[in-house]
């Protein structure tokens, strides 16, 4: 295996956790969400979101760097 593809291996397979990530992060703000909904609740659930934008801008840069990878391997730029 040469250098390159493990490059790209390693590019996908960062991304691919991170989108495992995000998903936890979604059906854990969605349980917050699906409850009675107390002031504490609220607060929690409120967290949970912005957890959850965290993660996506991670999945987002880390789709970026895999899909920069595959552009250079693909179309030498």
């Amino acid at each position: 295996m040469n250098d390159n593809t493990t490059e790209l291996d390693q590019l996908q397979s960062a991304y691919t956790g991170a989108v495992a990530q995000w998903i936890a992060a979604i059906k854990h703000e969605e349980e917050l969400a699906s409850g009675n909904h107390s002031v504490a609740e609220v607060n929690a659930w409120e967290a949970a979101h912005f957890a959850e934008d965290d993660v996506r801008g991670k999945v987002k840069a880390a789709k970026k760097a895999y899909e920069d990878a595959l552009r250079r391997k693909f179309f030498n730029f």
